[in-house]
């Protein structure tokens, strides 16, 4: 969409549905974006930063990980001019992201930045406090460089050998967003919510290893940003 000024972003109504996408509350705490412009003469620069669900592992080719299907979505259906550069590492760490996040702030090429986080971390072990810090110092940075930031949070999976534990490190993204205002899209809580309401959606949702997400997945996951992106820019398609 030529000319939109990005100056709001109102995340509380978004909504995912789109084909066999299933409907689900999206993003918590939805505060402000700071200005942006996606005029005709440039693009809207995002950074997709995170471990596995955003290099697109499970997924039947990087074309159908989250941000290649962004991209697609907002340049081709939401009429935004859209560059959504992936910066996912399998299996990485959330505190290694973060050394990877403040070097690409300093960049300042992305206008917006898609945090994706806390999946290995709940998985493997990380103490909780020093998650938390982690997070923490990543909302700083960004709000410091200036750049919209937004979390993802772990998906949901069956094959969670602790879910006290992962449903913890769910609550801690959700908390950050809440106290620095920075939204969240709860995928544990979608996902879940799709579980129960659609018996057989998750499997369809996840790939087969039932923890990474399948093409669909990631293209709902796509829709639910593309859509909320969309909604903050005040499309008019």
């Amino acid at each position: 969409m030529a000319g939109a000024s990005l100056l709001l972003f109102s995340l509380t109504s978004a909504r995912a549905e789109k084909g066999a996408c299933i409907a689900g509350p999206a993003f918590e705490h939805g505060p402000k974006l700071a200005s942006l412009d996606s005029g005709s003469d440039r693009k809207l620069e995002v950074l997709a930063i995170g471990s596995s669900s955003t290099q697109g592992i499970g997924a039947t080719s990087p074309a159908n990980a989250y941000p290649a299907r962004l991209e697609d979505e907002l340049s081709h259906e939401d009429g935004i001019a859209a560059v959504v550069r992936n910066a996912g590492v399998g299996g990485e760490l959330a505190a290694k992201t973060l050394l990877r996040l403040k070097d690409a702030l300093k960049t300042r090429w992305a206008e917006l930045v898609i945090w994706q986080v806390g999946t290995n971390d709940a998985l493997v072990g990380v103490d909780e406090a020093s998650f938390r810090a982690t997070v923490e110092s990543g909302v700083e940075a960004a709000r410091d460089a200036g750049v919209p930031l937004l979390l993802v949070g772990p998906q949901f999976t069956e094959k969670c050998p602790d879910a006290a534990r992962y449903e913890r490190f769910v609550k801690i993204i959700d908390d950050i967003g809440a106290r620095d205002r920075v939204p969240v899209l709860d995928r544990y809580a979608i996902m879940k919510r799709w579980r129960a309401d659609h018996a057989n959606t998750l499997g369809a949702l996840l790939s087969q290893d039932g923890l990474h997400m399948s093409d669909l997945g990631y293209r709902c996951l796509a829709h639910i940003l593309a859509e909320t992106i969309e909604n903050a820019a005040g499309a008019k398609l």
